[in-house]
């Protein structure tokens, strides 16, 4: 059987399909992996004709169980262990160390976590500076297989990049030729679990934080996504809580109820409230 045309129309409607579904926005640069990957999941699911495909994931998949499966194979875990250290360095030697000497704990939620390398590098930290036992971690993504591959602590030799803090990865990373495994400790401190950011009821659950990361996430969203996703984050901060982004990502064009300020070389947005 020849693979099914990807035509600009499907193209458009999968993609609005999917940027429902998880926020991420996928354009005319896109098309042709994009169009492979949608093609694949038809296959996978059944269907020779993908116009057919789109039906059932738009009107009869009421749960959302295939539209998942879907938004599962295109999402994109691209992530290390150390990876932008420098915010998450300030962030645990300033503004958490503060909140646990005021209230004795905080909180912070690593939102699309992907396989775990970004909570990971934080334990890492708060363990360091004495706050392991103090501050909860929240670690969320949208992928199941992500958060069950993180809870393993199971990852790529890729996961670990030059240049890196080698006291740290000899002290918390057992590194082989066949990957690398973070210690189980580490991974007892944080609270992994599937969750979309898009998903306004399962967000509020979460509660409040004193530091939110979201790092590297934006960039997959178009602007309307990026202030629906944004406003929904400020809402889960804490009084004065931080919202920390990726080192190229900027909110200042978005007019959100956060104020921009920097903090030893890094930029964060904290809330008014």
């Amino acid at each position: 059987m020849s693979e099914p045309a990807f035509t600009p129309q499907l193209a458009a409607i999968f993609a609005a399909l999917v940027e429902e579904a998880s926020g991420i926005h996928y354009g005319p640069p896109e098309r042709d992996l994009f169009g492979s990957k949608v093609a694949a999941q038809a296959a996978e699911a059944g269907f020779e004709s993908l116009l057919d495909y789109y039906y059932r994931l738009r009107y009869d998949d009421p749960e959302g169980v295939e539209t998942r499966v879907l938004v599962e194979a295109l999402t994109v875990h691209e992530t290390y262990f150390f990876r932008e250290i420098a915010p998450l360095r300030q962030l645990v030697e300033g503004h958490l160390t503060e909140i646990v000497r005021a209230q004795g704990a905080a909180r912070v939620w690593s939102a699309a976590c992907s396989t775990g390398e970004e909570p990971l590098t934080l334990a890492m930290l708060l363990e360091q500076h004495g706050l392991y036992d103090r501050v909860e971690i929240v670690a969320t993504d949208i992928s199941e297989a992500a958060i069950l591959r993180a809870r393993t602590g199971r990852h790529g030799r890729r996961s670990l990049r030059e240049p890196y803090p080698t006291d740290l990865a000899r002290k918390y990373l057992d590194v082989s030729p066949h990957g690398i495994t973070s210690q189980a400790r580490l991974r007892e401190a944080i609270r992994f679990r599937t969750l979309n950011l898009f998903d306004e009821a399962a967000v509020e659950q979460l509660g409040r934080f004193d530091v939110i990361l979201c790092r590297n996430v934006l960039i997959y969203f178009r602007d309307q996504s990026v202030t629906k996703a944004v406003a929904r984050l400020t809402k889960s901060l804490a009084p004065s809580g931080i919202l920390a982004v990726g080192v190229a990502e900027s909110l200042l064009r978005f007019g959100t109820a956060l104020a921009c300020e920097e903090r030893g070389g890094s930029f964060f947005y904290r809330s008014a409230r």
